[in-house]
């Protein structure tokens, strides 16, 4: 896939989590909050030639941007897709956890794509 792909597959991540969430099924909802996540990273990573085809390497992507943009808010905001990605297996969220986690990934989105674009 190319850059702009996933650009587009974290917004539509983000708009079906979105109606999973508002349709009350928070384990598929916290599945698309990190699939949101995940994309926007792969995109990053992509138009840097960085590697990202691990769980790992997404977060030292996020890492490495947040370095070089002083911004440590990307590190937090991950970390609630992190734990959106184990409430799907373990369902532990409840909806104020859940609504948290929706509110920091969408910020998360939206950084992660201005930095695209400034690029």
């Amino acid at each position: 896939m190319l850059i702009q792909d996933h650009v587009r597959q974290a917004q539509e991540f983000l708009d079906a989590a979105d109606a999973e969430i508002s349709a009350g099924d928070a384990l598929q909802g916290s599945e698309k909050l990190w699939g949101a996540a995940t994309q926007v990273i792969i995109a990053a990573a992509q138009e840097r030639d960085w590697s990202y085809g691990s769980h790992s390497d997404m977060r030292n992507s996020v890492r490495r941007l947040a370095a070089e943009h002083d911004d440590p808010s990307l590190q937090d905001w991950f970390l609630a897709a992190e734990h959106a990605h184990v409430n799907f297996y373990h369902g532990f969220m409840d909806d104020d956890a859940l609504q948290f986690a929706r509110q920091r990934v969408r910020q998360f989105v939206v950084r992660m794509l201005e930095l695209i674009d400034a690029e």
